[in-house]
């Protein structure tokens, strides 16, 4: 039935719609009435989450129970956010110690680098940094950075991830390596790419400045003797635990470089807006609980109506990477075929997420959106206040956002097209052809989450519900939401292809395998 039922008839069979699904969290707001469900679909929804044990869940994963059963480990990122003196345990070893601990550590570190307090080998101030990970190491602080750096930044921040050596030659082009601190950020520091890119950027280093250069470097790991063994300083390595997963790291020292370039104060406050939202989703009832609520609207349109693909459209240019970043939270978290106890599933899980920046979308992807063939349900982000630029500007961003939304959801009936193709004077004939290509169907669902403005609190708080969101769903679905097995099988098979490129012995490969080996080896 509710595919086809139009939305917008739904505010009139439902006094109070648009209020009662709006909701405000940790300086947040979301409209969910644009939504495809009744208020009949909601409830069943929401007795939905209560059967499948959401509530449980989510007090488990805040005592610091197992979450991530198949590698025996809680998932406390929310510990890593928590005010001093909590009282935070990991399958019952407490943590909040060790978390203060690390805290005072990065604040002292980025207090003295930002001070001069800290120089490098030549004394030199630091005035760059190159921060050197890959997937949780570095969509996060990519995203933060890009989010909260200044117009005018004092130190320049740059990012390297690709093993590709284009990208490190760029971020180091134009830099002085007397000024420039390396920070490597590795869970098990053995990661191929990121050592492949720490190794070649030491080199920079010590080419220009010598054995001295090590000054220059930072490890974030997991594995602090690894990168003590590296050579980086063993009071410039910092650690985090086994029960961050390394797409809900941020959180951890691997947002040192954000905390050093953006200011210990501000990195503080981003931790103190996502343990607001962990707030609101720990106590918050079911029925008003705006992570619950988000997933269960996406739970809904990818289950209920079939619908594989989401878009996320943040109209904020600063926020432009924030696709990016939930590709890997939630398609890495949820993109599984077999539960948590390892049987197939019976349902659909994750849907593939994309977007770009408004308005940059809407003369891209948008057109797809309005008028193809798949109903894509999409997120609008937007900003309600400007921190920068013309505010005339701003309030048209605002503009293009709230009508995107209303153009998804009520489209424009051929009839209207009709009607005005003869006041333009077309022929019947002209407007047979042309009535159809200007229609609109609509009945296309968005949710409209708004920040009050794009601050360290907010954005803090943002990146926490979408975690906290991809969490339920993976109860919902019986998944295990924190391992990554996926990503492990082309990582063992790319080492031993490398040996063969290198000149080593043939191994057993299908034909085009081999094929391609054979063609690409130097």
């Amino acid at each position: 039935m509710a595919r086809g039922r139009r939305i917008d008839s739904l505010f009139a069979g439902e006094p109070g719609r648009c209020s009662r699904l709006t909701l405000a969290a940790a300086g947040l707001e979301i409209d969910l009435s644009k939504q495809p469900w009744s208020r009949d679909d909601r409830r069943l929804l929401i007795d939905l989450a209560r059967i499948g044990g959401v509530e449980a869940a989510r007090d488990r994963l805040f005592a610091g129970h197992i979450a991530n059963a198949s590698e025996g480990r809680p998932a406390l990122h929310m510990a890593l956010r928590a005010p001093d003196g909590a009282d935070w345990r990991a399958a019952g070893e407490p943590v909040s110690r060790l978390i203060e601990a690390t805290r005072t550590a990065m604040r002292t570190f980025a207090d003295d680098i930002r001070s001069g307090a800290r120089v490098g080998a030549t004394g030199k101030r630091f005035r760059s940094i190159v921060h050197i990970g890959i997937g949780g190491s570095d969509l996060g602080p990519r995203l933060i950075w890009e989010a909260l750096k200044p117009l005018d930044p004092w130190i320049d921040l740059r990012f390297v991830a690709n093993v590709d050596p284009a990208e490190l030659a760029q971020a180091l082009v134009g830099l002085d390596p007397a000024e420039t601190l390396l920070v490597t950020v590795s869970k098990t520091f053995t990661t191929q790419e990121t050592l492949t890119n720490a190794s070649a950027a030491r080199a920079w280093l010590r080419a220009a400045i010598g054995p001295e250069s090590d000054l220059h470097l930072v490890a974030v790991s997991a594995s602090p003797e690894k990168a003590r063994a590296f050579g980086v300083p063993a009071d410039q390595v910092f650690g985090f635990w086994d029960w961050v997963g390394g797409r809900y790291s941020i959180w951890s020292a691997v947002g040192l470089s954000c905390a050093i370039a953006l200011g210990y104060d501000a990195f503080e406050a981003m931790l103190g807006g996502a343990h607001a939202m962990d707030q609101h989703f720990q106590t918050v009832p079911l029925e008003a609980n705006m992570p619950v609520l988000l997933a269960l609207a996406h739970v809904f349109n990818r289950n209920g109506l079939g619908r594989p693909i989401r878009a996320v459209v943040p109209y904020a240019q600063r926020l432009r990477l924030f696709a990016a970043f939930l590709q890997q939270l939630e398609m890495e978290s949820n993109g599984k075929r077999v539960t948590a106890d390892g049987a197939p599933v019976v349902h659909q899980t994750a849907s593939s997420v994309f977007g770009d920046a408004g308005t940059n979308g809407q003369h891209a992807f948008f057109q797809l959106l309005h008028q193809g063939t798949d109903v894509i349900p999409v997120d609008i982000i937007a900003v309600r206040t400007g921190s920068e630029g013309d505010p005339s500007a701003q309030t048209k961003l605002l503009a293009n956002a709230i009508a995107q939304a209303e153009a998804l959801m009520v489209g424009r009936s051929e009839a209207d097209v009709r009607a005005e193709l003869v006041a333009n004077g077309k022929s019947s004939s002209e407007i047979d052809v042309l009535a159809p290509q200007r229609t609109f169907p609509g009945n296309r669902p968005s949710s409209f989450l708004v920040l009050e403005r794009l601050d360290p609190a907010h954005l803090g708080a943002l990146i926490a519900l979408y975690e906290h969101k991809t969490f339920v769903e993976g109860v919902l679905w019986g998944i295990n939401s924190f391992d990554q097995w996926g990503v492990e099988l082309g990582k063992s098979l790319a080492t031993r292809v490398l040996s063969e490129l290198e000149g080593g012995p043939s191994g057993d490969h299908d034909p085009s395998t081999a094929a391609l080996i054979v063609r690409l080896r130097p």
